[in-house]
């Protein structure tokens, strides 16, 4: 198969299960006009995330990595009115866009947008009790994404979900490679998650408009 061929199985799938709307359509497109890089995630992947939280019953999410806000608003809709989602940014520029993109959406109220170095700003979430959190989206820098996973378990509770995003590098998650920090980080956290008792995952590869990549799901389990 081909990219194309991987393209066109994504758009028929979203056109017909996971269509765009004005305001997906617009965080986007404001994303883009704002220089935001086009790698947020795939509309079915959106989809995918925010089944994943509905059928989890949350009523807290925990996204680590916000970009423009695009999976955040997949996230955000599928918790009841009461809900809330706090998402971490590095970026402030990013963190601005998605906080419009957000607001527009109508999700203001359930969502909080945090600027700053998610290992600067989980520890504050400690402090302040925001846990447990009933799901953690981890889908930020990969070379702290042993630490991000170590953090998601503090911040859980038995029966959490923990997705991590882009876990197969395009393949080259299953040999080392010294020189590539991304892949390091990567097998660095599927190793401390086999290591893990208080986790039990699995990991998927995925094809789509985003090209080769994959998924970690786990579930703590203690």
């Amino acid at each position: 198969m081909t990219n194309d061929q991987w393209t066109a199985v994504d758009r028929y799938i979203t056109d017909l299960l996971a269509p765009a709307d004005d305001a997906l359509a617009a965080t986007l497109a404001d994303s883009t006009a704002a220089g935001l890089p086009e790698i947020a995630v795939a509309p079915n992947q959106g989809k995918l995330l925010n089944l994943l939280v509905a059928t989890q019953g949350a009523r807290s999410v925990l996204e680590i990595g916000t970009l423009g806000g695009y999976s955040t608003i997949w996230m955000a809709r599928a918790l009841p009115a009461d809900g809330r989602l706090i998402t971490l940014e590095y970026n402030p520029v990013h963190a601005d866009v998605a906080r419009a993109n957000i607001a527009r959406a109508g999700l203001d109220k359930i969502v909080e947008v945090r600027t700053g170095a998610a290992l600067d700003t989980l520890p504050r979430l400690e402090e302040e009790g925001a846990g447990p959190f009933d799901l953690v989206f981890v889908d930020a820098d990969k070379v702290n994404n042993p630490r991000y996973v170590e953090w998601a378990l503090k911040l859980s509770r038995p029966g959490t979900v923990i997705i991590v995003d882009n876990v197969v590098r395009g393949g080259g998650v299953a040999t080392p490679h010294p020189d590539d920090a991304a892949i390091t980080g990567t097998r660095a956290m599927f190793e401390l998650v086999s290591r893990e008792p208080r986790l039990d995952a699995t990991a998927f590869q995925t094809v789509g408009t985003k090209g080769y990549d994959g998924l970690l799901l786990a579930r703590v389990v203690e």
